[in-house]
């Protein structure tokens, strides 16, 4: 029987553009490659337990916006249940922009946009999912409190925490 595994985290759509160098301040230089790719610790996290075999819930809050679509036709294709995803209308989906140099070194600037809406009453609102589960994941791109709540939630049904 596969492993059920609820994650209580982040998406964000990975905006990354590599370059020979990074620009100084003021400075345009030229990219080479741009690439667009679902990201986040969570999705991540999400995602790679799929694939594993795991059976996923994800728990989380994206815009309505095109990488909030996105997001969820993602976690869809990897059999990724999306009952406790909440399309904000208010936030945008997070994004990060990456940069790369040809030597490897990155600079990242994420905006975390709806990440920061998940809420307690999210997560008590996909309670059921998590006292069913047998391992909780989270992450700290969303906020303390909703991490600590999710963590809180977990302890009180004996789901083990990541």
């Amino acid at each position: 029987m596969a492993a059920k595994i609820v994650v209580v985290g982040s998406f964000n759509m990975d905006l990354t553009t590599y370059m020979e160098r990074m620009p100084r301040p003021g400075e345009t230089v030229h990219g080479r490659k741009f690439v667009t790719g679902p990201g986040g610790k969570g999705s991540n996290q999400a995602v790679a337990a799929a694939r594993l075999g795991a059976d996923v819930t994800f728990v989380g809050r994206v815009g309505t916006d095109a990488f909030g679509d996105r997001a969820i036709a993602t976690w869809q294709a990897e059999g990724i249940h999306t009952e406790f995803v909440i399309q904000d209308p208010e936030n945008a989906t997070g994004v990060a922009p990456i940069f790369v140099e040809d030597s490897g070194e990155n600079a990242i600037v994420v905006a975390l946009g709806a990440n920061l809406a998940l809420s307690a009453a999210d997560v008590d609102a996909a309670e059921s999912a998590i006292a069913a589960a047998d391992v909780l994941v989270v992450q700290l791109e969303i906020e303390l409190e909703t991490v600590a709540h999710a963590l809180a939630a977990a302890r009180k049904h004996g789901v083990t925490t990541i």
